[in-house]
């Protein structure tokens, strides 16, 4: 039964994406060569290229044992190898020395830029922008190219939920179907059209899978999925990434279900290669092969070398389970020569398609145009297009010209915070700070940090802050969290703004000067305690190395905010996970029958206050919802068309929209379409993303925007893990955001 179910998943799976699939098509000669060197292995040189090896970035020298170890053919590929006389060392060994002149990949963590940093993932997630995540990545590659780099451990395409796991800072945020349109792009920006150019690098799609759904939102830790919940909300990104050619995937730390991600056969043999078709090699995460052990999954290095093998694991990271066991394990029949080959295969595939065996030295004429100028607009661009402005009483932004500014708070010249998380080889001298953008070009405006960090308890910077505030016309106050505070193990039970910055605002809020709220972070803060003292909230997440003058231009309103939350935004921690595309419930809430906390009577009888789905001091609604963003204009939703009210399984739906700008500005703004399934066969999402669209509207212009959907756009796994569109009526809603929108109905009958 499990079989025939698998069968009709695949099916499925290869009719829906057969048009958009653009997989490598196996080079038979690549495969000719690629037998031909198999055949000549010996079995530890098989064994060598699973072995992905590194020294420390501070090694004064290569060491000797290594250099031997890639002479014999037991080493794959490296990592963080950044001095670039050992790139070119190694790699001559590898190919001029060992017995088959196999050469290495050299891989880095290249998440959001290499040395021109662009805004963190979630941040790029919030421009909503395929084009512009592509064109970021291109230059990430270009330039990590110029050091010697071929490989990527991004993009990161875990669907995140809640914003106190420090990770989702590398996040495509919480939709699978924004997160598959940006995580396709993100492989392309990477790879090209051809993964030989040397200007290119091979991505590595990961943490294959769930490891967004880790409980309480604490790194590593256990995560607990269904299979249709697995398939609907996780596995999408992953499938779009494996679409558009994906070279390698990494597996994850997490278990899932109570089987690690890196020996779990079935996510890695049945899903990945058999239902996916993935042709590619699958790494480790570091160390998460022995990791098996601490999980309570296999007994020693041993075991946990045998059941990632068994798993279909191909090259393994940092740790030395396969080093050390796999020859062992296979004179003992407990994994084949013919798996091991298999690793090998799909390794050496990688290496080919990449140009390594025409093409093994790196270009030393190619520098990687570090920081150059059509890089650092892009980056400028990018931070432009990611902050996302959340408030904007009496319209305060943009700031008038000549008025007088308080720069405080202690992200207003961080240069390394403002960088973010995973900015290994970003510089801070690089950075160009909102500090620095006033002093190139604006005399109006005085400085005082109120707090040297963002972490900082201390008063003894308060007074300095509040005197300029009261000589100031509008205190623009930067805050956050610094980059350490988001990222890899730096999850957050209270993500409120840290440190003495609430103590320090509320001091600013008593003088009486407006504020501007401009927040700096690897996740949503919760502003909840002080949003009503602010008169505007920008949210520019760790901006990049551009950030500065991004920020400068859209608070003195020569460039416009044009961000939108790829995450629901939560009132409070306790809110979380929170996500908008949530189900229905028994006992849905709404504001017709939610009681607050505050209203409930003295003495009220039990069963007086509703019984419905929310918490009595929060409600049941974000702080803002999923989609949100405004603009220095403002936007009207009109005259919503459906071309049909009943379509059948070979249809399109054509939805139309009028919009408006009924602002005084010019402005671009994010039309988003939802779809409620109303009933399934298993309860579905009241709202799931379908398209979206970006639009320009001068002030006072009107135009007309169309979507096509047809039932393939309708498909879920259901309970049987079919993979179908069911019968029956849906809702859309063509809106700004996850909570707006136009309303039609519509039937899909057969």
């Amino acid at each position: 039964m499990r079989k025939l179910v698998l069968s009709l998943l695949l099916l499925s799976i290869i009719i829906g994406c057969k048009e958009n699939k653009v997989s490598f098509v196996k080079d038979t000669t690549h495969e000719a060569k690629i037998a031909a060197i198999i055949s000549k292995m010996t079995l530890e040189e098989k064994i060598g290229q699973t072995n992905l090896r590194g020294v420390s970035s501070s090694a004064t020298s290569l060491p000797t044992d290594l250099k031997e170890s890639v002479r014999r053919g037991n080493v794959g590929a490296f990592l963080n190898i950044m001095n670039l006389e050992y790139v070119d060392e190694l790699q001559r060994i590898a190919v001029e020395e060992s017995p088959n002149g196999i050469p290495l990949i050299f891989g880095r963590d290249v998440i959001h830029g290499f040395k021109t940093l662009f805004p963190i993932p979630l941040g790029l997630a919030a421009t909503w922008d395929a084009e512009m995540v592509e064109k970021s990545s291109e230059i990430a590659a270009f330039e990590a190219s110029g050091a010697g780099i071929r490989w990527t451990f991004a993009p990161m395409l875990d669907i995140a939920r809640d914003s106190r796991w420090g990770r989702i800072a590398e996040s495509p945020g919480e939709d699978p179907y924004l997160s598959a349109v940006l995580g396709a792009a993100y492989v392309k920006g990477f790879q090209g059209d051809d993964l030989s150019n040397p200007y290119r690098i091979a991505a590595s799609a990961k943490h294959y899978i769930g490891y967004g759904a880790a409980i309480g939102g604490r790194d590593y830790n256990t995560v607990n999925l269904n299979e249709p919940l697995l398939r609907n909300v996780y596995l999408p990104p992953f499938k779009a990434a494996v679409d558009a050619g994906a070279a390698t995937v990494m597996s994850a730390f997490n278990e899932i279900n109570g089987i690690p991600a890196t020996g779990n056969k079935f996510l890695l043999k049945d899903v990945l290669r058999g239902e996916l078709q993935f042709d590619g090699f699958v790494v480790s995460d570091w160390d998460s092969v022995i990791e098996m052990v601490y999980h309570g999954f296999a007994r020693d290095d041993k075991q946990a070398a045998e059941l990632a093998a068994k798993a279909g694991l191909d090259m393994e990271m940092s740790s030395e389970a396969y080093e050390h066991h796999l020859k062992e394990l296979i004179k003992e029949n407990k994994v084949s020569i013919e798996e091991l080959n298999e690793f090998v295969r799909n390794i050496l595939r990688v290496k080919f398609r990449l140009g390594l065996f025409d093409n093994p030295y790196r270009n030393k004429k190619h520098t990687g145009n570090f920081y150059a100028e059509s890089h650092l607009a892009e980056a400028k661009k990018a931070a432009i297009e990611s902050t996302v402005l959340l408030k904007n009483k009496n319209s305060i932004l943009p700031i008038a010209e000549k008025t007088n500014v308080a720069i405080i708070g202690p992200l207003a010249n961080a240069p390394h915070e403002q960088l973010g998380t995973w900015s290994f080889d970003g510089e801070k001298e690089q950075t160009n700070t909102p500090l620095n953008a006033y002093q190139k070009v604006n005399t109006n405006f005085k400085f005082a940090k109120g707090l040297d960090y963002s972490r900082d308890k201390s008063t003894k910077g308060f007074k300095e802050a509040i005197d300029i505030a009261k000589k100031s016309d509008v205190i623009l106050f930067f805050g956050g969290e610094e980059a350490i505070l988001s990222g890899e193990a730096h999850s957050r039970a209270n993500i409120n703004l840290p440190g003495a910055q609430e103590e320090l605002i509320n001091e600013l809020a008593k003088t009486g000067k407006p504020i501007v709220l401009i927040i700096m972070a690897g996740r949503p803060i919760t502003i909840t305690n002080l949003i009503d003292k602010m008169d505007a909230v920008l949210m520019a997440w760790h901006p990049g190395t551009m950030g500065g003058e991004a920020l400068y231009e859209i608070i003195n309103g020569i460039k416009s905010p044009e961000g939108r939350l790829p995450v629901s935004w939560p009132k409070t921690a306790g809110q979380l996970p929170y996500f908008y595309n949530h189900k229905n419930t028994g006992r849905p809430a709404d504001s017709t029958n939610y009681i607050a906390m505050d209203k409930i009577p003295v003495a009220a009888w039990q069963s007086s206050l509703g019984n419905k789905s929310h918490y009595l001091d929060v409600g049941f609604t974000p702080h803002f919802p999923f989609g949100y963003g405004l603009s220095y204009t403002t936007f009207k939703y009109e005259n919503i068309f459906i071309s049909k009210d009943v379509i059948n399984f070979n249809e399109d739906l054509e939805v139309k929209v009028s919009i408006t700008n009924t602002g005084k500005k010019d402005g671009k703004e994010i039309v988003q379409l939802y779809v409620q399934d109303i009933v399934g066969s298993i309860t579905r999402p009241v709202k799931e993303l379908k398209r979206f669209k970006h639009i320009f509207l001068k002030s006072g212009e009107t135009k007309e925007v169309s979507f096509k959907i047809s039932s393939k756009d309708l498909e879920f796994v259901n309970h049987k893990l079919v993979k179908a569109a069911e019968e029956g009526k849906f809702n859309l809603w063509v809106g700004p955001n996850a909570a707006q929108g136009l309303k039609a109905s519509f039937v899909l009958k057969k």
